[in-house]
């Protein structure tokens, strides 16, 4: 056992010393940010529509994986007598997660549902005019954490206005949209093939740590080669996402803050590979094109008066956002390497990807009738064209742009 933890350990490289702490080793597993206020607009400049694309809330982990394999591996110690003191409460952190969830898997949590109530509740609160009367069209997954996002918002905005008429539908009529992750066969065969495993498997090597795992089990428990990884990674994942499900955690206990860092890396890493663009394949990020097409398409149809709405509010995944925000190169979100180490230091799941991130595409007319567009980004102002050097630009020309970054079929 501890040759196979030199041999990882001396495979481990040396991290850039950008800023990190616990928080942020929650990874996209955080909650949503605290957010007092959205940005003030002109008042030259009026609000007719919003474009939304959001992800789900704060939920219970997604499966029972990670949690039960730690729970039989943490009880195997203690039934072979190598268990140590913190692995026996590391062992009942792994029962609250057990008992919390109630078999509620991947289920939006109270946590979940006000966050997308307080999005709401700011949305409404920056634009009333715009929500005084008319239409709000909204659409989600088939998934229930989306679904229960997309009630949780659009109950708080009926509740806020009146004459608010919500339109709501979910299903797997939208996975193009909203889950094209489970649709695109170019993008279904990139997951399978050896570019991706090769470029993870090696950065897996060089970066896991089995330190945190090993003040667990004992130095004496017999862990296999071939699973160590799995243990690791997994002590991490159900560390990680306890907070987002209302659990009180110190991950100082179980971790050093460069161990932490170390697997939130992975795991990053991971999700940068499959889900961003990047030198390994840009067809993670390609897959939004239908929905990069739908916003603009919607965009259209309401500012020439053939669709009367007042908000388009779609719900899906962090596997929703990731490639949209890749796709057009978001600041922080798109990040093209062939040195794989500098990625955790440009492309950063905690900073970008919470539990409930959105963009929002806000449009204005002018006092010429021109329209304008600010973008969003969890509920912050972001400038999405190159050079573009107020918050605030022509929509004919972010339209261009949307435009010249569809992928070509």
């Amino acid at each position: 056992m501890k040759r196979i933890f030199l041999l990882v350990s001396l495979l481990a490289v040396v991290f850039s010393a950008f800023s990190f702490d616990y928080n942020a080793g929650r990874a996209s597993l955080s909650p949503y940010p605290a957010v007092e206020s959205v940005a003030a607009h002109p008042d030259s400049l009026k609000p007719f529509f919003i474009n939304h694309v959001g992800r789900h809330g704060s939920r219970y982990p997604a499966g029972s994986t990670h949690t039960k394999l730690m729970k039989m591996t943490l009880e195997d110690a203690a039934a072979k007598q190598t268990i140590t003191a913190l692995g026996r409460e590391f062992l009942a952190e792994v029962d609250r997660v057990l008992l919390a969830t109630g078999n509620r898997w991947g289920q939006l949590d109270t946590i979940g549902e006000q966050e997308h109530r307080g999005i709401a509740s700011r949305m409404y609160k920056a634009y009333p005019d715009l929500f005084a009367e008319g239409t709000v069209r909204a659409i989600s997954s088939y998934s229930p954490r989306s679904i229960m996002s997309m009630y949780s918002f659009t109950h708080e905005l009926t509740e806020l206005s009146s004459g608010i008429s919500v339109e709501t539908a979910s299903g797997r009529q939208f996975n193009t949209l909203v889950r094209n992750f489970d649709m695109d066969e170019d993008y279904k065969n990139y997951r399978n093939d050896t570019a991706y495993a090769g470029a993870y498997s090696r950065f897996l090597a060089q970066n896991i740590t089995v330190d945190p795992l090993l003040r667990l089990v004992g130095e004496n428990y017999d862990l296999d080669y071939e699973t160590i990884s799995d243990l690791a990674l997994a002590e991490y994942y159900v560390a990680a996402g306890m907070n987002a499900m209302g659990l009180d955690f110190d991950a100082s206990k179980y971790f050093t803050v460069d161990e932490y860092k170390r697997l939130w890396s992975i795991f990053n890493f991971r999700q940068y590979l499959l889900y961003s663009a990047s030198v390994v394949s840009t067809r993670p990020a390609e897959i939004a094109g239908p929905l990069l097409q739908d916003i603009v398409m919607t965009a259209d149809s309401v500012i020439n008066g053939k669709l009367n709405i007042r908000a388009k509010l779609r719900f899906g995944h962090a596997e929703t956002l990731m490639p949209l925000m890749a796709l057009i190169q978001a600041p922080g979100c798109y990040y093209l390497s062939n040195y794989f180490d500098s990625v955790a230091d440009n492309w950063k799941d905690y900073e970008q990807f919470p539990m409930a991130a959105n963009l929002q595409l806000i449009y204005f007319r002018g006092p010429s009738g021109k329209v304008y567009v600010r973008a969003d980004y969890n509920e912050k102002p972001i400038r999405l064209l190159p050079g573009q050097t107020s918050d605030y630009v022509e929509w004919s020309k972010l339209r261009s742009r949307f435009l010249e970054l569809l992928p070509l079929y």
